[in-house]
């Protein structure tokens, strides 16, 4: 059998910075030079090629139009390789990888995101072992298909499904979580698939990019003391077609009359509001506690065990297929690409 082919694609991040010792400051290295710097890639049993952003992209900066670059780079290459590994920065990466787990529809190869806390030509780098493990896992093959077949994120020993994902910490190398789903691999003395955590691979359809995102969201987040006018604006705000609720605990909210009144009139409004935890891990149940009853009475769409950042680019996903309210609920509420944990509600 042929070695498979994996395609690296480095969009920015610390991951590809080299410091410039006479100067102390950090630069993009050329990854047409990656074996100069990562020797032991040779060892790995693949064939690698290279695409790299014209303009590194800060993280920082990542938006829809970007996640649509990367997309389009995986489907003018779906059929020439057997993987792609996503080279990014760690602070918006599962934002990213959650949307991309949306946009690629039946998706049947690998698609890697890593990352590193130090750039690859540190003493004390993770770049080195987040990239050749992450690239390990879009090689893996199984009767002669690709053993994961979906959007994965690799970083400090663990792979998880990317739209699981959060960032947890901006210091540790242990950077990123899945507090409610367990991980699909895990790097130790051998690589170890979770087969049991992955999703089903897809037998039918042919894959292809869902490419219109729309980013007509807004956030609020409740905290004790939060105002009238404040509620007010962010409801109202213009254009606004969804907003992510994020509520205390399993999903509660203020019970107050201008609280409720508001939520109300943006749901007439036709704005689809989506509860979701402010809590790292767990669940929103509305109707457990008698500060959500009012939300689930109202028609508030349960965001369960879904990540922030999952929950935002859903939304995104959603939003573009001009859906009725109640088609858009039952989509949010039901998992379509494993990013949250079905008949919780």
């Amino acid at each position: 059998m042929s070695k498979p082919n994996i395609l690296l694609i480095y969009t920015g991040g610390t991951i590809g910075m080299v410091k410039d010792f006479e100067t102390n400051t950090l630069r993009a290295f050329n990854f047409d030079n990656l074996l100069v710097r990562i020797p032991e890639i040779r060892q790995l049993d693949c064939t690698i090629t290279t695409h790299s952003f014209d303009e590194p992209i800060d993280s920082s900066n990542m938006n829809p139009g970007y996640w649509l670059q990367i997309a389009e780079v995986i489907e003018e290459n779906y059929n020439k390789v057997d993987g792609f590994v996503v080279l990014h920065g760690s602070d918006t990466m599962s934002y990213t990888a959650s949307a991309l787990s949306f946009m690629l529809e039946n998706l049947t190869k690998p698609v890697v995101f890593t990352g590193s806390q130090l750039p690859i030509g540190d003493l004390r780098t993770d770049a080195k072992e987040n990239l050749i493990t992450a690239i390990q896992v879009a090689s893996l093959q199984e009767n002669g298909t690709s053993a994961i077949q979906e959007v994965c994120l690799y970083f400090e020993y663990k792979l998880y499904r990317a739209n699981r994902t959060t960032k947890i910490n901006a210091e540790h190398f242990e950077a990123f979580a899945s507090l409610n789903y367990p991980e699909l691999a895990i790097s130790g003395v051998h690589l170890k698939v979770q087969s049991v955590n992955l999703l089903e691979k897809n037998k039918f359809g042919t894959f292809f990019v869902h490419k219109d995102m729309c980013s007509k969201i807004a956030v609020l987040k409740l905290y004790p003391g939060i105002t009238e006018g404040v509620v007010r604006a962010v409801l109202s705000a213009p254009e606004i077609k969804g907003v992510i609720l994020e509520t205390y605990g399993a999903g509660n909210a203020p019970t107050l009359n201008w609280f409720v009144d508001l939520l109300k009139d943006a749901l007439m409004s036709g704005i689809h509001v989506v509860n979701v935890t402010q809590c790292s891990g767990g669940s929103v149940i509305m109707g457990h506690y008698e500060t959500s009853m009012q939300l689930q009475k109202m028609g508030l769409i349960s965001g369960g065990d879904i990540t922030f950042e999952a929950a935002i680019t859903k939304m995104m996903y959603l939003l573009s297929k001009n859906l009725s309210r109640k088609e858009f609920k039952k989509m949010f509420e039901t998992p379509i690409k494993g990013e949250l944990t079905a008949n919780i509600f």
